[in-house]
């Protein structure tokens, strides 16, 4: 298990019934989520008074509604600055689980003590690139959507890494995966999170249960002889920590190393119990 318990500016207050209670600054919302399968009573108060609500549709997807809410606004987490802006399908611009795997990141690089190239890939509002460049990585960014890129980019800024080495592509990621294996360029550390379908600029497919097992080998050709870590994330159904494990073990054993997988989670205030977001496998070449 692989816990975000370094937040002060984010906090998962409670859950109940497909639902959680969330504070992001001090805004209070309330999200749907299909993890959350038990009932509890909801003696919060803000669980009625929340800032914004998303509500699903009986034909799918579905719609903020909102009270007192500005169109966006900053969080931190440790010395790093990220905006929030309320998105289609309920997202906000960040997923707080992945602070471990931001934790995780900075902890190797720094450790490293040497200069290091990182990969992010299918890398949404940039919080891993930006957590990598303030641990002093030289970062590769890369998505299919421009809008998410040019959120990374303003991430970036506020967090006052603009003067930083990143380089921000807007393209397909096994495109510019295998333009890079031609070039001969070669990365230290590589992070994906992979969506469980989507499309590239150029209509590109991409379906996580088919294309993931070729996929890691093909980035195995992107790796330094003394590469330091891949992580991937996957928040698809399909695809459960264990499998998640099994998978890049086996994609990664002809390099070594070690692998670990778990659940990334969120600490719940009101229970004390975690709340299961997603599964994450890091291999590590470099054990020290």
């Amino acid at each position: 298990m692989f816990l975000s318990d370094s937040w002060k500016d984010y906090e998962l207050i409670d859950t109940s019934d497909g639902e959680r209670l969330e504070r992001f600054g001090k805004y209070i919302f309330v999200r749907p989520d299909p993890k959350i399968l038990w009932k509890s009573e909801k003696r919060d108060p803000r669980w009625k008074s929340a800032h914004a609500k998303y509500c699903r549709s009986n034909t799918g997807g579905g719609h903020w509604e909102t009270k007192n809410v500005p169109d966006e606004w900053d969080i931190a987490w440790r010395d790093l600055t990220f905006t929030i802006h309320p998105m289609n399908f309920k997202h906000t611009g960040i997923f707080p689980e992945q602070a471990a795997n931001w934790d995780f990141i900075q902890a190797k690089i720094r450790k490293a003590g040497r200069p290091v190239k990182l990969l992010n890939l299918f890398a949404y509002t940039g919080a891993a690139t930006a957590a990598a460049a303030a641990a002093g990585a030289e970062v590769v960014h890369v998505d299919a959507a421009r809008g998410m890129v040019a959120r990374a980019k303003e991430n970036l800024n506020r967090s006052g890494l603009s003067d930083r080495p990143v380089r921000f592509f807007v393209d397909d990621c096994e495109k510019l995966v295998r333009r890079e294996i031609r070039r001969g360029n070669r990365y230290d550390a590589i992070v994906m999170d992979p969506p469980s379908f989507g499309r590239g600029p150029g209509g590109e497919t991409w379906k996580i249960e088919h294309a993931l097992f070729d996929f890691l080998k093909l980035t195995q050709e992107l790796l330094t002889d003394d590469a330091l870590f891949v992580i991937v994330n996957t928040y698809s159904d399909g695809i459960t920590p264990g499998s998640l494990d099994t998978l890049v073990k086996t994609a990664f054993s002809p390099l070594g190393g070690r692998v670990t997988t778990g659940e990334l989670t969120l600490p719940i205030t009101s229970s004390g119990l975690t709340l299961p977001c997603g599964a994450a496998s890091r291999w590590e070449g470099d054990l020290r």
